[in-house]
């Protein structure tokens, strides 16, 4: 969908959920920021049985000047609504009738859609989505200050502190707005009232430790979400604590925060674990969180009281808690090899790839980051030093040796279209440029056949040049070595195996 499709409409109501949290107001002021700019009558109203009083949320306000209305007996019919950060007709938002309905939201799909929608679940926060189609309508939100500040206050909020970012597109707003960094401040240190601390300590004292994998569970009322990392956070610190899991179930959603201290246990993969298939989790190798739908736990276990919600809800994350750690098994590829018995060997595929000589883009010695659809990378640019482009858009850094050995380097351009394009970001100075825009085209070369098998028990691989960040491999995909080295242990994903090998 793009922004400028309503424009035909004059009417316009913008409806934030019930009890709006900072990324329903920021959203929401962005949308009727636009259309204002652009001629239109335009109203911003969140309705429910709640005037907000949270003490951040009032400083948003007034501060930030959010021209929101509270209007609980609203009665008109608008030519146009536009429900942000919630979905029309489900039950965190108060219905609104009204001649044509569009959704902007980053939650999961739940009902069947209207014509206008642009919903991404994968995306930290609405903020995020409206940031990125003003940007397609060519409107730069740093034009005012208070509405950029707004956005990253959303994405802040919704993000525990941006701990829990994962998605590029959240990134890029992040580093690309101007803000008033001492309103962000007065915001994040009003941010828990003195009720919320007594929520936060009974809660940690009624903790659940699990001594064989080293973690807490710990249950909260329904809270502030960020307050639920404060507790994870002070839990983690706790000897013999390697995890901790908080959580609350709330009659909209089951809100949950996950902590690691391990390197054998990344929290954004575990928040992934818990919410797959009922909802959405991610975050950092550290820190974490996630949402679990209540209308995706109705259909695992038809649920007939809040009682049994509640009970169904908190067995689930107790269950995949354990089943997490007996999912998997631990490779440290500089510490063993593999057994050869189920193996196949295999030769590599001719291929395209792309590949992108860094000091064309920024000088030698200049400290960058590299961002995809899989996270950021920081690399130190020097004269020998690389990047390869795969087939899905995958980046990763190569020498010179490595690449002249293993590829024909041609002079033509690599063009290849990814579901986010990867860019690199000089560090120093926040220039950012587009990698495709560099990309040339290389062509694998015949090189040492591999041994592999496909999985079928996830693998969390340590390889023998990092041995502090693994690698998963999930059922299905393939875990491989070169013939010629036995500790040079890696995985490919299923889908791109019998494209990358051929059995020999």
């Amino acid at each position: 969908m793009r922004l400028n499709e309503l424009l035909k409409y004059n009417d316009i109501v913008i409806q934030c959920h019930d009890n709006p949290d900072a990324d329903a107001l920021a959203s929401g002021y962005a949308l009727w920021w636009y259309f204002k700019n652009n001629g239109k009558n335009a109203r911003f109203i969140y309705r429910g049985k709640n005037v907000i009083r949270k003490s951040n949320l009032t400083i948003m306000l007034d501060k930030l000047k959010i021209p929101v209305s509270y209007e609980p007996d609203f009665a008109d019919v608008p030519e146009l609504l536009i429900t942000v950060d919630c979905q029309y007709g489900q039950r965190n938002v108060t219905k609104t009738p009204a001649k044509h309905i569009a959704i902007i939201d980053h939650h999961q799909v739940i009902e069947d859609l209207p014509e206008h929608s642009e919903i991404k679940n994968a995306i930290g926060s609405a903020s995020t989505i409206i940031w990125d189609l003003l940007k397609k309508e060519g409107v730069d939100v740093n034009d005012e200050p208070l509405l950029a500040t707004a956005l990253y206050y959303g994405l802040y909020t919704d993000t525990n502190k941006l701990s829990e970012i994962s998605h590029p597109l959240d990134k890029d707003m992040q580093d690309e707005l101007v803000i008033n960094r001492s309103i962000i401040v007065e915001m994040s240190n009003s941010n828990i009232s003195l009720d919320e601390l007594k929520v936060t300590g009974n809660a940690i004292l009624n903790y659940e430790y699990f001594d064989k994998n080293k973690y807490l569970i710990i249950k909260s009322e329904p809270c502030d979400p960020n307050i639920l990392g404060v507790m994870s956070d002070f839990s983690l610190e706790t000897a013999g604590v390697d995890v901790c899991l908080s959580y609350y179930i709330g009659q909209s959603e089951v809100k949950f925060s996950v902590r690691s201290c391990i390197k054998e246990v990344h929290a954004d993969e575990l928040a992934a674990f818990l919410a797959k298939g009922l909802g959405g989790g991610g975050g950092h190798i550290y820190k974490a969180g996630g949402t679990l739908r209540p209308e995706k736990l109705m259909h695992l276990f038809p649920m007939q009281t809040d009682e049994e919600y509640a009970e169904f809800a908190a067995k689930i994350l107790h269950e995949r808690m354990e089943m997490y750690f007996d999912s998997y098994e631990i490779i440290y590829a500089k510490e063993m090899t593999l057994d050869t018995t189920e193996m196949k060997k295999y030769a590599k595929t001719t291929q395209e790839l792309g590949y992108v000589k860094l000091d064309d883009i920024f000088p030698d010695n200049t400290e960058i980051t590299v961002r995809t659809l899989k996270g950021d990378m920081d690399v130190l640019i020097d004269t020998t030093t690389y990047l390869m482009i795969g087939l899905s858009g995958e980046v990763y850094p190569i020498s010179e040796s490595k690449l002249r050995s293993s590829y024909e380097t041609l002079d033509k351009p690599f063009n290849k279209t990814f579901e986010y394009a990867p860019s690199i970001r000089n560090t120093a100075t926040g220039k950012k440029k587009i990698v495709m825009s560099f990309a040339k085209t290389a062509i694998s070369l015949d090189e040492v056949n591999i041994y592999a098998k496909p999985l079928t028990k996830k693998v969390k691989l340590f390889t023998a040049s990092n041995e502090e960040r693994y690698y998963s491999g999930e059922i299905g995909d393939y875990i491989a070595f070169r013939e010629d080295n036995p500790h040079d242990i890696f995985i490919i994903r299923a889908d791109l195996f019998p494209v990358l090998y051929h059995e020999i």
